[in-house]
């Protein structure tokens, strides 16, 4: 099965210590500047999903949502969500923690693409 979204080990893990403190979480990327550019990590229940967004899928049991323009640009690629040392998002749970996610991106393979194609 080919994954639109899919998450490094140390991302799992902070996934894992924020749903310990926040309980369920949601994703988000907006491709709006700055903050929006990021996976952004909410409390599941503190963040409204829009019309515009599309499940792109889970992470750490955590569904990730992405705007429908991103999704259009993106839809091409599979995004891999990582972490890195720093501060992210001023809104994204894993500020605190010194941390930040980070989305990295590879281009789907020609057969992963017609799979893609048959789950639509």
């Amino acid at each position: 099965m080919v994954r639109r979204v899919e998450a490094t080990p140390a991302a799992l893990e902070l996934i894992e210590r924020l749903k310990s403190k926040h309980g369920p979480l949601l994703f988000h990327q907006s491709g709006g500047c700055c903050d929006g550019s990021s996976p952004m990590c909410f409390p599941r229940d503190e963040f409204m999903v829009g019309d515009h967004d599309v499940l792109l899928g889970e992470i750490g049991d955590t569904p990730f949502y992405i705007h429908e323009k991103q999704y259009d640009y993106w839809k091409h690629t599979q995004l891999i969500i990582d972490v890195v040392d720093g501060r992210g998002g001023m809104f994204s749970l894993e500020g605190v923690e010194g941390k930040r996610f980070l989305g990295r991106s590879r281009v789907f393979t020609e057969e992963e693409r017609d799979a893609l194609k048959h789950e639509a």
